[in-house]
């Protein structure tokens, strides 16, 4: 496996490519948080409050208030538990620059710190997505996702030259929430020398069988926006970058990531992504789910999608050479074609 510099790492933080990439991408603010806030997501020594909303918004604003059981959780005078109950933290400067940008994309946003979203706790919002109408919902995803420790603690961990232990600077970006998005037409592209060696379906835990009608034409289209916009501008020579294609077949960029280590190759594995030493006129190896046997496992237990430990050896690269030997079984059996 090819190793990672820090400065690989820092070109694929959301608040260094966006800019360079705005056109082809989705719409998106991005805000630097205060070192304030960043430590509020990683104080973990009290119990678990949400900010108190200068504009009165609530993360569950479907709570069913009790004032009788809350009469339960309230120390008499005298019982001898003299502890003051935490008064929620507020950043009402922040709050208020989150609801100008909230609005000013639609309504509705999905959050993502530098490099990470926090997918792993889409199951705490009230709609079980990262949409997000208010400073104190995006709060609660963001206090509530394992995964971004990766970005406030771990980032760096993979590099050969490790020298920082965390970037500068954290910052929140705000995506439009777009409810028509269609999880089987985002993408993986993996990049090698600076050349497109292999495409991967990015939802990998369903068979999609109208994606083997429209394989090439998506592939085309890719390998397009990749010739035409990527290749010479994004400065890394490894790397990966995740699309979304349109109804329209416009292709839109949603992510950068460094090549290895905590980047997941989907439906490649790494080894064989290193063995396509891309050159000009290759065709580039396209993969999507073909039949139900051929579906990898979800992430039902809310580890984060992209920090499993898939290096060889582990428990999911043996269960993935398992569930391929399995599937390349039933494709050699004489059933197989009945």
């Amino acid at each position: 496996m090819l190793g990672m510099t820090e400065e690989e790492v820092n070109r694929c933080q959301i608040q260094e490519w966006y800019p360079k990439f705005k056109s082809v991408s989705i719409r998106t603010l991005i805000h630097e948080l205060p070192e304030y806030f960043v430590e509020y997501l990683l104080d973990d020594s009290g119990p678990f409050l949400l900010p108190a909303s200068v504009s009165n918004d609530d993360a569950l604003p479907n709570r069913i208030h009790n004032a009788f059981e809350e009469e339960d959780y309230q120390v008499s005078e005298g019982s001898g538990d003299e502890a003051e109950p935490s008064s929620p933290p507020s950043f009402p400067e922040l709050e208020l620059k989150i609801k100008e940008s909230i609005e000013s994309l639609g309504g509705a946003v999905f959050p993502k710190l530098n490099w990470s979203a926090p997918k792993d706790a889409a199951w705490i919002s009230t709609s079980g997505t990262l949409r997000c109408t208010s400073f104190c919902e995006i709060a609660l995803l963001l206090r509530s996702s394992d995964s971004l420790v990766h970005d406030l603690c771990h980032a760096y961990d993979s590099c050969n030259d490790k020298t920082l232990t965390r970037p500068p600077s954290f910052f929140l970006a705000l995506r439009k929430w777009y409810p028509s998005l269609r999880p089987e037409m985002e993408f993986r592209c993996f990049v090698r020398g600076r050349c497109l060696v292999g495409i991967s379906q990015r939802e990998v835990t369903m068979c999609y069988p109208a994606l083997s009608e429209k394989k090439n034409d998506i592939k085309v289209l890719i390998q397009e926006l990749f010739d035409s916009n990527v290749r010479q501008e994004f400065e890394s020579e490894n790397y990966t970058f995740d699309v979304y294609v349109t109804k329209d077949e416009r292709v839109k960029i949603l992510d950068f990531n460094p090549w290895g280590a905590f980047t997941l190759p989907l439906l490649f594995a790494w080894e064989e992504l290193q063995q396509n030493v891309g050159e000009e006129g290759d065709d580039v190896e396209f993969r999507i789910v073909e039949s139900q046997c051929a579906v990898r496992p979800g992430l039902k237990t809310a580890v984060p999608y992209d920090y499993l430990d898939t290096k060889p050896g582990s428990g999911w690269d043996q269960f993935f050479r398992n569930a391929d030997d399995e599937l390349q079984r039933q494709t050699r059996s004489p059933e197989a074609g009945a």
